[in-house]
């Protein structure tokens, strides 16, 4: 006599056998990108800033990552063991998670890892576990996350991405993306952030600049909330521009961001924290 389990299948192969043919899925669409390495960082720093992310282009992300911690008053700060010395920020406490419970991960001021690649059309991070990353606890538990891309790790399209991922999926790693801090506005539209993750991103482009394409100053000013974004237009040399991100407004009860404004760099206005960059000359180095 056919157990429940076995009359239940033996009903649903009878159902499909008249089934119509499969659907061959098109494979035609946009595979690769065309944009040169300047276009690309430009890109992906602008994705990132629409989801109002703080990220910063910077030759020594040690010393960015450092001014970027003391400006938003994280002073202890979580990092996976491995992480490597050269993006280990000075002047911080860092606590390695070799295990660290969730009470003690929330307890730290922030987290800084780096990523194994990005995606500049949709400003998205992916993290796999691999070196320097972590677990994926690291990167979602702490308020405040510190992600370091280097900048040869960023693809133009949704597509390398995922064929830069393969090899992780295929070993099982836990894959996470990161498209912006943390923000939902499932109950009633209004927004709440640091729900699903951290409040605050800021990431930081790791790139050899040219000192014959670049003049670069940065300067952290000393009130809490977030920096701006730092990018040179490479179809524009003469033109220099800050976007800032002024987080001062935003809290964890939910209020808005306020949206970010563009001036000529270098500027700072009072108790904003903000990031003055000037750029000049032909943008990004190769």
């Amino acid at each position: 006599m056919a157990t429940g389990r076995e009359a239940i299948l033996a009903r649903v192969r009878a159902a499909l056998i008249d089934r119509p043919p499969a659907v061959v899925a098109p494979r035609d669409y946009h595979l690769g990108g065309t944009r040169d390495s300047a276009a690309l960082i430009e890109l992906f720093v602008e994705r990132v800033q629409d989801y109002e992310a703080t990220v910063v282009v910077t030759d020594d992300p040690r010393v960015a990552a450092a001014e970027a911690l003391a400006a938003l008053g994280a002073h202890r700060v979580g990092i996976a063991a491995d992480l490597d010395r050269l993006c280990r920020p000075s002047g911080i406490e860092l606590v390695e998670d070799t295990g660290l419970s969730a009470r003690d991960l929330d307890a730290l001021d922030g987290a800084v890892t780096t990523c194994v690649s990005a995606c500049a059309e949709t400003g998205t991070i992916a993290l796999d576990g691999g070196p320097g990353q972590g677990r994926r606890a690291l990167c979602l538990v702490p308020d405040l996350h510190v992600c370091i891309v280097r900048a040869e790790a960023i693809v133009e399209s949704v597509p390398e991405l995922i064929a830069a991922l393969e090899p992780s999926a295929r070993e099982g790693r836990p894959i996470v993306l990161v498209s912006g801090p943390s923000a939902t506005s499932d109950i009633e539209l209004t927004r709440v952030e640091g729900v699903h993750g951290p409040r605050r991103l800021v990431v930081i482009v790791a790139t050899p600049l040219s000192s014959d394409e670049f003049s670069i100053m940065t300067t952290w000013t000393r009130s809490g909330g977030a920096a701006s974004a730092v990018r040179a237009s490479p179809s524009r040399s003469s033109t220099s521009r800050q976007h800032v991100d002024d987080r001062r407004g935003a809290d964890r009860a939910g209020r808005s961001m306020m949206p970010p404004t563009t001036r000529s760099a270098p500027w700072c206005d009072g108790d904003r924290l903000c990031c003055a960059v000037a750029l000049s000359s032909s943008g990004f180095a190769r």
